[in-house]
């Protein structure tokens, strides 16, 4: 629509044109009745025998470059271009002609060659009018694009597999933390977009199928985001569904194997405008996505929306600047660290249309954007980018445009180069099944990933209620506790120290979760595992305070519940010393527990110091976990 609107432009601009000849005259009105009336491919044999009969004619030329390039020809357009150029290089109806020849060079990725044009066509202008300072954002992409290319990043896409390949295009890809779930939209024959799921086997895809019949639907579904365990999705729909406006955000929810009838996610997030293009936090506790409501930075602009305690989404609040510019943003996507953002944008610097871009999310707000730099980028419109989980990998969908079309767009990944891995805080993911420890029956659990040194909430997920399966993210760089509960159960806690990590992995750990039994032969016990000492002390470390107080609450929601404190050691020193030792630090949670409230009749301090190893003292690791906290229901 722009393309042509320049070009109608251009046509008023410079008409009536006169030619040397009543001949050439006669066919260059010919052409332009013809294109006047939609016949461009017809108009242009008349514009050609115009210049023919007059080879001066440059308004002829000049007209010839609009039909080619109208009919997606920008060689043969350009060459007419050059040709009015050269004619008339001074005159102010030749600008038509510069702003053409340079949009193409831009289009096609020829900077170099474009900076002269731009230049020129500048010169037509003033500074400080509206088309001075387009041209001047288009100096500094030609410049930029021509720098990018200079410096490419170290990149080799690769299609993703031909199994995907099913309908005639696919894009916006997304994937679980493991990444052996993908989910993107299709584009079939007839139409229709439609979601579609595969799944890696060993080291290839599965032939797609349509996510869900209550999903796909005769209309169109497309960009859809997931959370990191794949149970929920959010996705676009522009017709055929009960809406706010011309499009909405839905949401639907996976369990066992089936997904929920899609919720539209009401009119704190949907409005009578435009929303579209969500991404996810890992937890699903957080969305991102585009909208043109008013309030925005320009037109269409990133948004955010948090999940509040009830499961309401909040009002949304504009991510400002610098992310958002007075132009469009597009396509944002979350990383599964919580504070990385990739979008598209044509308001940043870039390498002609839509670029994409990073941004760091840090105390005093977004980070400026960084360009991802040649040839992620292009000269073509780089619509969306998936990075994994352990930021070593990213996907996304390219299409190449080619003469007089494009080719379908198709799923691409490519290994994300170092400077950009040093952007992306990998994280790792923990995933297994919570399960009765006696019954093996699946629960439905709550799993938190506690910060210890904010005793702040960093993720919060839930188990398939019918599988048990979860999935929680563990972000790098500090120390982490986790905590599995279930009503009725003994809570697990386990601790991940990754201060020292770089880089992101899988882990499974399934967790059998013990029944609260007491009374004579109880055997339901747990280990504290974020209870800290220091070194042959029994004062409790600051960061054991999130632990203790989870053991407090447990034991205010189980009033009828009496537990024993048990601190054990491993077999480094005199066994009369770690006796005692285990005694004072079992002794110094009860005190903890106390303070906060609980009976003193209902916990009391056991120290068992080396007797009770889990694991034989033959190694530092297994020292490690001798050293411990349990506590057991009596």
């Amino acid at each position: 629509m722009i393309r042509l609107f320049l070009i109608c432009f251009a046509f008023s601009l410079l008409s009536p044109a006169y030619a040397q000849t009543k001949k050439a005259q006669d066919l260059y009105n010919q052409a332009i009745r013809l294109f006047g009336e939609r016949r461009a491919n017809e108009a242009i044999p008349f514009m050609q025998e115009a210049i023919k009969a007059d080879p001066t004619f440059t308004d002829a030329h000049l007209k010839l470059g609009q039909l080619y390039e109208f009919t997606r020809r920008p060689e043969m357009a350009l060459a007419a271009y050059r040709e009015a150029i050269r004619q008339q290089p001074d005159k102010p109806a030749t600008a038509a002609a510069y702003q053409s020849a340079s949009s193409i060079l831009l289009r096609q990725g020829h900077y170099a060659d474009a900076i002269p044009y731009l230049e020129r066509f500048a010169t037509f202008f003033a500074p400080q009018s509206a088309q001075g300072q387009r041209i001047q954002r288009q100096l500094e992409s030609a410049r930029f694009g021509q720098e990018a290319v200079r410096n490419p990043q170290p990149v080799t896409p690769r299609p993703l597999s031909e199994s995907l390949q099913t309908t005639p295009s696919q894009y916006f890809p997304v994937l679980t933390a493991d990444e052996q779930t993908l989910v993107y939209t299709a584009l079939k024959p007839e139409g229709d977009e439609d979601l579609m799921i595969a799944g890696m086997k060993g080291e290839v895809w599965s032939p797609p199928v349509s996510l869900s019949d209550q999903i796909n639907t005769p209309e169109n579904e497309g960009t859809p985001s997931l959370s990191a365990d794949g149970r929920m999705l959010v996705f676009t729909a522009c017709q055929g569904r009960r809406g706010f406006g011309s499009c909405d955000l839905y949401i639907s929810r996976k369990t066992g194997d089936t997904w929920s009838e899609p919720q539209n996610l009401g009119p704190a997030i949907n409005t009578r405008y435009w929303e579209s293009q969500p991404s996810l936090s890992a937890d699903g506790r957080r969305l991102y996505f585009v909208s043109d409501r008013p309030g925005g930075q320009g037109r269409r602009d990133i948004w955010r929306s948090d999940l509040d305690a009830s499961g309401n989404w909040q009002e949304p609040v504009n991510l400002g600047a610098p992310v958002n510019t007075p132009y469009n943003e597009a396509s944002p996507f979350i990383h599964a660290n919580g504070r990385t953002l990739f979008f598209a944008s044509d308001g940043h610097v870039g390498l002609g249309g839509y670029d994409l871009f990073v941004a760091d999310s840090l105390a005093r707000g977004w980070s400026t954007p960084t360009n991802l730099g040649y040839p992620i980028n292009n000269a073509d419109d780089q619509a969306a980018l998936f990075v994994a989980a352990s930021g070593t990998r990213a996907y996304y969908s390219f299409e190449e445009q080619k003469e007089g079309g494009s080719q379908k767009s198709r799923l691409y990944v490519f290994d994300l180069p170092e400077s950009l891995r040093e952007r992306v805080k990998p994280v790792s993911y923990l995933k297994g099944i919570i399960a009765d420890a006696r019954t093996k029956k699946p629960l439905t659990a709550t799993i938190e990933l506690i910060d210890l040194s904010t005793n702040q909430v960093v993720t919060r997920v839930s188990s398939d209620e019918q599988t048990g399966q979860y999935t929680a993210v563990l972000p790098s760089g500090g120390e982490y506790a986790l905590y599995v509960t279930v009503p009725g159960y003994l809570f697990k806690s386990l601790s991940f120290d990754f201060t020292q990590r770089t880089k992101g992995e899988g882990m499974s750990l399934s967790v059998p979760l013990e029944p609260i039994a007491s009374g004579k032969g109880s055997t339901a016990k747990e280990t504290l595992n974020n209870i800290f000492f220091e070194s042959g002390r029994f004062e409790l470390e600051s960061k054991s305070k999130t632990e203790l107080d989870r053991l407090a609450a447990f034991l205010k929601t189980n009033p009828t519940v009496k537990v024993e404190i048990s601190g054990h050691t491993d077999d480094q020193g005199s066994a009369a010393t770690n006796l005692e030792l285990s005694k004072k630090r079992a002794q110094s949670v009860v005190d903890f527990l106390t303070r906060a409230g609980i009976e003193p009749a209902r916990i009391q301090a056991t120290g068992y110091g080396e007797t009770r190893p889990l694991v034989p003292n033959t190694s530092d690791e297994n020292r490690r976990l001798n050293r411990r906290i349990e506590w057991r229901v009596l």
